[in-house]
């Protein structure tokens, strides 16, 4: 193994490694029933810093703030110093029942800002994203409030996350502080991206960090043609049933191809397809097994050639915009 990358992300002049550990899968099982407790995570989290992974991703909504909980102390632990890792959350998401609670007005932005560094004790996060489009809030309210954020000190860099290509121009056309990554759906059997998003980022120097790499498993293999499911969260995930089948197989099918003619995982060679694609940084890895961790590390130095990206892309059927809401 060559080891672990580094890049900018976006043009700005952060250093993240080009897998980023998304910590979604750590957190309260009673939340998701495939989402492990601090006890569990800890390995995972050690295993990525021993693999050079300096980037590591969460939100205020998963497990309803455990998450975050987990990702701070664990990054404490096995971190000499704060400034040696790269941690990056979100706010939008509804977190409590009183109607300014969620959303991304001026008012939920500043008090969610505060919760999450509370949670991940820590006195400044690096990314802080909107982790979806609020179509109540005026978005020059919005882009204000996350100036103040990073002017404050308690952010040093802002992204989004799913929206509309037009709803991102708009914002950073009234930014104050722009954003500096783009958190999107995007994965060999997703590629809806392609058509306006991912040029935009490119245009607008704007780092891409794809969520749902592997398509929540489907290009791992976790599910059949026949209605087979061989993973704990394929049998409880509406997510990708709602997302993923039909003509996708096919493009498993190429996916298996390739990877077995270099004696490749079929998740190895669907990773190391989306660090080969303009504009991405770092997909969003998640791991609930050790394996999905190795496999990811080496993704990073695997090289494939052009014909083999034509032989994955080209099954590749049109899908209805997906992951926005």
């Amino acid at each position: 193994m060559v080891g672990m990358r580094y890049v900018r992300l976006g043009r700005s002049g952060l250093k993240v490694s080009v897998l980023c550990l998304g910590m979604m899968s750590y957190g309260d099982p009673g939340w998701r029933d495939w989402v492990l407790d601090q006890e569990a995570a800890d390995p995972f989290v050690r295993r990525a810093v021993e693999l050079g992974v300096n980037f590591f991703d969460t939100a205020d909504i998963y497990s309803l703030g455990r998450s975050e909980e987990i990702t701070g102390a664990l990054l404490r632990k096995y971190f000499a110093h704060r400034d040696d890792y790269v941690v990056a959350t979100k706010v939008y998401n509804r977190m409590g029942s009183g109607a300014n609670d969620s959303g991304l007005s001026r008012k939920h932005i500043m008090a969610s800002v505060d919760n999450s560094l509370r949670r991940l004790g820590t006195d400044y996060i690096d990314l802080y994203q909107i982790h979806r489009w609020d179509d109540d809030t005026p978005i020059e309210e919005t882009m204000a409030a996350l100036a103040d954020v990073v002017r404050a000190g308690k952010a040093r860099y802002i992204g989004a996350s799913s929206m509309w290509a037009w709803q991102f121009a708009k914002a950073q056309r009234v930014a104050e502080i722009p954003f500096v990554s783009m958190q999107n759906h995007y994965n060999l059997v997703y590629r809806e991206e392609e058509r306006e998003m991912i040029p935009q980022c490119l245009d607008m120097g704007v780092g891409v960090l794809p969520w749902s790499p592997l398509a929540r498993g489907f290009l791992a293999g976790n599910r059949t043609r026949d209605g087979g499911r061989h993973t704990a969260r394929s049998h409880s995930d509406p997510f990708s049933d709602d997302y993923y089948g039909g003509d996708d197989y096919e493009t498993v099918d190429r996916l298996t191809k390739v990877a077995g003619a270099r004696a490749l995982k079929p998740a190895v060679a669907a990773l190391a397809w989306l660090l080969h694609k303009p504009a991405v940084s770092a997909p969003i890895v998640g791991a609930t097994k050790l394996p999905h961790l190795e496999d990811a590390a080496a993704a990073v130095d695997v090289s494939l050639s052009d014909a083999e990206i034509a032989e994955l892309e080209e099954g590749y059927r049109p899908h209805p915009v997906l992951g926005h809401r």
